[in-house]
């Protein structure tokens, strides 16, 4: 570590207010394990998570770091003892458990990917969070095939445009609810087959009319709330339904009667605490099944907004306002 400064320049979360607010200070260098590569960050993806980490309701695991983010791209300055697969100089994006919102990262050398052909370091930070979330969720743990219906809420946001993308690529009828109809457009332009203006139109409604009644066999849910019931009445027989976030909070009152009715399998999950060997197992599907996509071009995050690292918060005021389509993006000088 002598070749590196002692400090560097990274988000604080500072909480000498009533209310927790980002500034750019100062940190301590990471230090990098015998399985781990140092990576000089070039660019950070903004999640909504880092916005929950702000207000206390989404602390890192132990042992992370406090700095938020959780993806990044950069440049490799120095490996692990036990690293073989990366070199110094090697340019990746990576999954982390925090610590993108700064110069210089310590990064697992499993949860780090190749920067795809033709993409630069803006686009590739936005890959990770949302093409590890998408891959774990709708295609390890709800196994979507080819030739069934997939339904997404929240289809611009990060998590939604890749899903979008991910789906049709993998051969599924792709349904997408937006807020707007500027929105339910980018949707359809991203290879959603059918869009749907949840402020307008009833989804329930609008599912079983696209699906001639029968539903969707997997539904990717970030709302929670009210849509846990309306979840269960547009899902298909023996659909499976993943719950990522709560946009309308962690708590429902529903009648269950359709989850056994209909065999309905009602999922749950995170990515942060869980282990290295998950995600790097995570790490290694996309790399041989999406990874080959992105070369080709044949899919590509959605890049809304590049914010420059000391104006994070800027960032997390976009995320917020819930205008965006696509992926905001801190520049690291």
């Amino acid at each position: 570590m002598s070749d590196f400064p002692a400090q560097m320049k990274a988000i604080e979360i500072r909480k000498d207010t009533e209310t927790p607010y980002l500034a750019l200070g100062e940190a301590a260098m990471p230090q990098y394990g015998a399985e781990d590569v140092l990576v000089r960050v070039k660019a950070s993806g903004v999640n909504r998570p880092d916005l929950m980490q702000v207000v206390g309701m989404y602390p890192p695991p132990p042992g992370a770091s406090e700095i938020p983010g959780l993806e990044l791209a950069g440049e490799i300055v120095a490996i692990g003892s036990n690293v073989t697969d990366w070199k110094v100089g090697d340019q990746i994006c990576a999954l982390v458990t925090g610590g993108g919102y700064a110069q210089y990262a310590a990064v697992p050398a499993a949860q780090c990917l190749p920067i795809p052909g033709g993409l630069g370091m803006i686009e590739a930070a936005g890959l990770p969070e949302t093409f590890f979330t998408v891959w774990h969720n709708v295609f390890d743990k709800a196994q979507l095939k080819a030739g069934e219906t997939f339904l997404v809420h929240g289809g611009t946001s990060g998590i939604g445009t890749t899903a979008i993308q991910l789906a049709k690529a993998f051969g599924a009828k792709v349904i997408a609810t937006a807020g707007s109809d500027e929105k339910c457009q980018a949707c359809r332009d991203l290879g959603a087959d059918i869009a749907i203006n949840y402020k307008t139109q009833d989804f329930v409604e609008e599912v079983k009319t696209a699906t001639d009644g029968k539903g969707a066999d997997v539904i990717l849910d970030m709302v929670a709330g009210d849509y846990v019931s309306r979840n269960f009445k547009a899902a298909a027989f023996e659909g499976r339904i993943l719950i990522i976030a709560f946009l309308r909070g962690p708590k429902a009152e529903t009648n269950f009667t359709p989850l056994l009715l209909k065999r309905l399998t009602l999922m749950g999950s995170t990515l942060r605490a869980q282990p290295v060997a998950n995600k790097g197992a995570i790490a290694n599907a996309l790399r041989n099944q999406v990874w080959p996509l992105l070369n080709a071009g044949k899919i590509a995050p959605v890049i809304y907004q590049t914010v420059p690292l000391a104006k994070a918060a800027d960032a997390h005021a976009i995320l917020k306002g819930g205008a965006h389509i696509g992926k905001v993006i801190l520049e690291v000088d």
